[in-house]
C-alpha cells in the first residue's frame, strides 16, 4: 500500500520542510543529518534556509507542491513552530495540500490536537528501536488510537533495520494505517556510527546497507499496508522528479531541462553589445552582473563562427542555491 503522502512523494510533489534540528529524546546511531542539520535551529524549505514565510511559500510554489512533509530533528519539540507553518501552507494552498509528519516521540493528547487543528494530515511514528516487538501496552499503542481521534492518520515510518513482525500486528488491529519501512542507508552524518554497529555499504551502491532488506521483504512485504521504499527509488524518482518539476517551472526560454532534471545554458564573459551587434533576439539570453548566460547550442555556434571567443556550458541544479554539477570549457 502506498499512501497519498507517499504517492505525492513517488510524484516529485512533496515541498520537505525541515523545522527543527535537535532531538533531544533520541540519540540514532543511524540518524541520517548532516552537519548543517544537525542539532541546529534553522529551517529549510527543501534547500532553501528559511528566513522568513514567504520563503516557506516561494519554495512551495516554485516546485507546485502538491503537498509538505515536516521533518527534524524533531518537529513535535518544536511544535509552535511547526503548527505555524501547518497553518501557513493550509491558508496558501488549501485543504488539499497534503501535509505528513515525521516523528520519533508520541508527543501526547494536546500534541496531537494542536497538529490536527494546524491541519496536519498524517502522523508518522518511528518508536526506538530498542523497544520493536514490545510497544503493545506502551504509549507507543496508546498514541495510535489518540492521534486518529484527533483527526489524524496514524502510521509508522521506520528504519528498515530488520523485520518486526509487530508492527504487521497494528496494521492487522486498525491501531495503524500504514507502515512504510525505508531502506537502511548510510550517509555522510552517519556512516562513521554505521560503521561502528557493523554495518557496511551494499556492494555497488552509494547509500544502502548491506543486509536486511532480503529478510524485511520476505517477513513483512507481502502484507498490503507495508511500503518498502528503496534508496534507488528515493533518488532516481523521487529526488529526480522533484528536480524536474522545479526545473519546468523556473526555467527561462533558452534553458535545456535534462532527464535528471538539471538545467543547461552557456556562459560567457563577452560583451552584452556584441550580442546586439549580433541580433541575438531577447529570449536567447539575458545579462548578469559580470557575465551573460545564454542558450548553450547558441553559445557553442557563436564560438565556432569566430563571434566570441570563449564561454561554457554549465549544468546546474534547479534548487535555490542552484549547485552547479558540471562546466564544460568552449574556446
Amino acid at each position: 500500500m502506498i499512501s497519498k503522502g507517499c504517492e505525492q512523494c513517488a510524484k516529485g510533489g512533496k515541498m520537505v520542510l525541515f523545522v527543527y534540528g535537535y532531538c533531544d529524546q533520541r540519540d540514532c546511531f543511524y540518524c541520517p543529518l548532516g552537519e548543517n542539520r544537525k542539532n541546529v535551529t534553522d529551517v529549510y524549505a527543501n534547500e532553501r534556509l528559511v528566513e522568513s514565510d514567504e520563503d516557506v511559500l516561494t519554495e512551495a510554489h516554485r516546485m507546485e507542491a502538491l503537498g509538505t512533509s515536516i521533518t527534524g530533528g524533531e518537529p513535535q519539540e518544536a511544535l509552535g513552530r511547526t503548527c505555524h507553518y501547518l497553518e501557513l501552507l493550509k491558508d496558501e494552498f488549501g485543504e488539499d495540500h497534503h501535509t505528513h509528519l515525521y516523528t520519533g516521540i508520541t508527543g501526547g493528547r494536546e500534541n496531537m490536537r494542536r497538529l490536527s487543528e494546524a491541519g496536519l494530515d498524517e502522523i508518522r511514528f518511528h518508536p526506538p528501536y530498542e523497544q520493536w516487538g514490545d510497544l503493545h501496552g506502551t504509549e507507543w499503542e496508546e498514541i495510535l488510537h489518540i492521534a486518529r481521534e484527533e483527526g489524524l492518520t496514524p502510521a509508522f515510518e521506520i528504519p528498515g533495520i530488520r523485520a518486526e513482525e509487530e508492527f504487521l500486528e497494528f496494521l492487522d488491529e486498525g491501531a495503524a494505517e500504514f507502515c512504510n519501512v525505508n531502506e537502511f542507508e548510510m550517509s555522510d552524518g552517519n556512516y562513521r556510527r554505521m560503521q561502528e554497529q557493523g554495518y557496511e555499504l551494499k556492494e555497488d551502491h552509494m547509500s544502502a546497507v548491506d543486509g536486511s532488506r532480503e529478510e524485511i521483504l520476505d517477513v513483512m512485504g507481502d502484507h498490503e499496508k507495508v511500503y518498502f521504499c528503496t534508496s534507488v527509488f528515493k533518488d532516481a524518482a523521487q529526488h529526480r522528479r522533484r528536480l524536474k518539476r522545479m526545473a519546468r517551472n523556473i526555467r527561462r526560454e533558452f534553458d535545456d531541462v535534462t532527464d535528471d532534471g538539471t538545467l543547461v545554458y552557456g556562459k560567457t564573459h563577452a560583451d552584452p553589445a556584441e550580442f546586439d551587434a549580433l541580433g541575438v533576439p531577447e529570449e536567447f539570453y539575458t545579462v548578469k552582473t559580470d557575465h551573460v548566460e545564454v542558450a548553450w547550442w547558441l553559445l557553442e555556434e557563436m564560438i565556432e563562427d569566430g563571434d566570441l571567443e570563449d564561454g561554457e556550458i554549465v549544468e546546474q541544479y534547479p534548487t535555490y542555491d542552484g549547485q552547479v554539477v558540471e562546466r564544460t570549457p568552449l574556446a
